[in-house]
């Protein structure tokens, strides 16, 4: 079959796809991106086809909807609106984050659990895909508001979810703070403590790691990747969005490993510092993003570096480029100006931080790039293992835990490496992690039936 057939099939579907889900763009880009990667291995493998493998994932099996009524410290009744979606359960399951966010919306989250499905898949770990999450902004909030907030929250969402149904975790805008209020609230309307929310106090069935994981996992598959070229992060000049979780603590591991990270950022702009971010400036980020909650222009004013108010640092020259911010934050052109600044590796921290003429552009120019679902993998299976750990009522030490995760970002490397590599030698790590994501899921759902 030729390209252009190819092209035509891709077309048609996402035509349905569209008009079945109107006005959700992040959810169509997200399939249209895993479409064009399945759609040739399908055609192959006609059995998919036949059974309608690729319009059932795209389907999420539940969409809850519901409202959440609150007070806040004037006294005054608030509403937001939650919304779960348990997208596939074919691998175990459902899980995925909470994200609390004006943003948030049915298209976003729908294209999280999509991402989702394909992710957890790649970790090898029995966890199906959701994602979930309320357009309730916790900045600006008093620990009291959000306690409220998150009780209010969970006393709709309980009713859904279980340590053997649905298994939540955090993501923007819900840390460990939140992750306990919305424990608190499940242990006490269902009167059983269970592994029903990832991401807990270390104190109550958290795992050790957890917090650095996607930090960690996206550091570690840049490091697998610089290994097919001979090369690794040592000496390397890093620019990394964000200066959040996951930012930190790629910060942490890539310094760690040798790199040198000079960028951070967040929504108001990002801050460039030639002489790298070093363990007692993280320290301080880290004290102003976790616990002042400040901004961080406020490193540039201490440390007397360069800001950029209202910018992204893409521009900034380096080696290995790590988003780990948002959605779509780089686009072509930014694309275009990393590559000419010599950038060689790009391992995503965020959920589909690029925009697809970005990842064209990563792909024309045959560089190493490393996509959300394959890179950022790390935050999700130290989750499965924290679920592992709450099964078993054991705890295993941050020892364990490091080797266990580095094994499973090397796996999803593999996994990549077995679907992608081109005849050239090039490893196309979208259609890998595509590919290698859909099989296991797939498989599942043929031996299933049809449900």
């Amino acid at each position: 079959m030729t390209n252009n057939a190819y092209d035509q099939l891709v077309n048609d579907f996402m035509v349905k796809i569209i008009a079945k889900n109107p006005g959700e763009e992040e959810f169509h880009q997200a399939v249209k991106e895993v479409v064009e990667s399945l759609v040739p291995y399908i055609e192959e493998n006609p059995h998919y086809k036949e059974a309608k493998i690729l319009e059932r994932i795209a389907e999420p099996e539940r969409v809850i909807l519901f409202r959440i009524p609150w007070v806040d410290d004037k006294g005054e009744v608030q509403i937001n609106k939650g919304i779960r979606i348990e997208m596939n359960s074919a691998i175990g399951p459902y899980k995925g984050g909470l994200r609390f966010h004006p943003t948030v919306n049915l298209g976003i989250l729908k294209f999280l659990a999509f991402e989702q499905v394909f992710k957890n898949s790649l970790t090898t770990l029995p966890m199906g895909g959701g994602k979930g999450g309320s357009d309730f902004d916790p900045k600006g909030k008093s620990d009291n508001e959000v306690m409220r907030f998150c009780q209010s929250f969970m006393t709709e969402l309980f009713r859904h979810i279980g340590p053997n149904t649905d298994v939540p975790a955090g993501d923007i805008g819900v840390g460990g703070r939140e992750i306990g209020f919305l424990f608190g609230q499940y242990k006490r309307l269902k009167n059983e403590f269970t592994g029903v929310l990832t991401g807990k106090g270390r104190e109550w069935g958290g795992s050790l790691i957890r917090p650095e994981a996607t930090g960690y996992g996206a550091t570690y598959f840049a490091e697998e990747m610089l290994k097919t070229k001979g090369d690794s992060l040592k000496d390397k000049i890093v620019a990394i969005s964000g200066s959040g979780n996951v930012a930190q603590y790629a910060t942490e591991k890539v310094t760690e490993l040798g790199g040198k990270v000079v960028t951070l950022s967040d929504s108001s702009g990002y801050i460039y510092d030639p002489d790298g971010i070093d363990e007692e400036k993280l320290a301080y980020i880290m004290h102003l993003k976790n616990v002042k909650r400040g901004r961080i222009r406020e490193y540039a004013e201490k440390y007397g570096c360069e800001y950029h108010e209202g910018q992204r640092p893409w521009g900034v020259k380096c080696d290995v480029a790590m988003p780990n911010a948002t959605q779509n934050e780089i686009n072509e052109d930014e694309a275009k100006i990393l590559i000419e600044n010599g950038c060689m590796c790009i391992s995503e921290g965020a959920n589909m931080p690029s925009t697809p003429e970005a990842t064209l552009v990563y792909q024309d120019a045959k560089i190493l790039y490393g996509p959300g679902k394959a890179a950022n993998a790390g935050g999700v299976s130290v989750s499965g293992l924290e679920m592992s750990q709450n099964s078993l009522r054991l705890s295993w030490t941050r020892e364990e835990v490091d080797s266990r995760l580095q094994t499973i970002m090397k796996d999803i490397h593999e996994t990549c490496v077995k679907y992608g590599k081109e005849d050239d030698g090039y490893i196309d790590y979208v259609k890998g992690a595509n590919i290698g994501g859909f099989v296991k899921v797939a498989d599942a759902m043929l031996a299933q039936g049809v449900v």
